[in-house]
């Protein structure tokens, strides 16, 4: 086998001395390596303090709240928007009305049949969900003041709950105007 160095192309002075590739290692002293083994103690390997030490390293998670803002916010758009669970109980709040209606019913009788009750009925899932938007964005906000003092929400957080907030304020005032007929008022049969 040939140990010898081949110049570099452009090296001005090649080193062509052969390397030895059998080089001895030099063994470590017994005493080093018990040294190195007794600067661990059972209290360094021991998992428990180990844990502490990362968790205090850690900060907070925010998850919960994060989901808890993102949810507050999402019923608040729900109680503005409408949703399916209103369309249902809305359609629901009609036939029953329809059915409690007898041949000889006035047409005010059959417009609050048909208009009145189902306008109420959205009315009060939508307050529902603009409620709930508003507890939970309010509780997402008020956590940390019952929590740690150091711990704080990350800003868009915050901003979400705030969102979630005002959603839910906005949402609960167009159920007072839609449930108190304020909003619009209740068609009349003329006559």
């Amino acid at each position: 086998m040939d140990t010898t160095k081949t110049p570099a192309p452009n090296a001005s002075e090649a080193d062509t001395s052969p390397v030895d590739l059998d080089k001895a290692e030099t063994p470590q002293p017994a005493e080093a390596e018990a040294d190195a083994d007794s600067a661990l103690t059972d209290a360094d390997l021991d998992d428990d303090t180990f844990a502490e030490d990362q968790a205090e390293d850690e900060e907070p998670s925010h998850v919960g709240s994060a989901a808890s803002a993102i949810v507050a916010a999402g019923l608040g758009v729900v109680a503005l928007s409408g949703s399916w669970v209103a369309g249902i109980v809305s359609e629901r709040a009609s036939v029953a009305a329809r059915l409690e209606l007898s041949q000889a019913a006035d047409a005010n009788a059959q417009i609050a049949a048909q208009f009145v009750d189902p306008w109420h009925a959205t009315a009060m899932v939508n307050g529902v969900f603009a409620a709930l938007a508003l507890i939970i964005a309010t509780f997402v906000l008020a956590l940390p003041a019952f929590s740690t003092p150091e711990r704080t929400l990350p800003t868009w957080v915050r901003s979400v709950s705030w969102a979630g907030i005002g959603l839910g304020a906005l949402g609960v005032l167009l159920f007072v105007l839609m449930y108190f007929d304020l909003l619009l008022a209740i068609p009349k049969a003329a006559g």
